[in-house]
């Protein structure tokens, strides 16, 4: 190949033309900010798809927040002793008794006894 010839000038035009056109391609489907052939800036249009997605995304973010104070919620009475306390009494009448040696003497409550 010859360097000094039009051919390499050609080819390296068309090198960079190239390189240009891939880059704003590739920048254009990701949404980004296309450079023209000065270097200046152009903002893609906003479409109906991007407007709808951004509305959706509010939404969410609002439905986290509404979600994130019900957790913060439920995260305090969970930790308050008196629903642990209740808890675990709860527990210990679910116990399955099969030993009646074991529960102690029984109290009669019905009779009073004189003393």
């Amino acid at each position: 190949m010859d360097w000094g010839g039009p051919g390499f000038v050609i080819l390296i035009i068309a090198l960079s033309t190239g390189g240009w056109l891939i880059n704003n391609w590739i920048r254009a489907k990701h949404g980004y900010e296309l450079e023209d052939e000065w270097g200046g800036k152009t903002k893609p249009r906003d479409t109906g798809e991007i407007k709808e997605l951004r509305a959706q995304n509010a939404e969410l973010v609002q439905l986290l927040k509404e979600q994130g104070k019900r957790m913060e919620t439920l995260e305090r009475i969970v930790t308050d002793k008196g629903y642990r306390l209740n808890e675990e009494i709860e527990a210990l009448r679910d116990l399955p008794s099969t030993n009646t040696a074991d529960n102690g003497v029984p109290l009669n409550m019905s009779k009073k006894e004189k003393i």
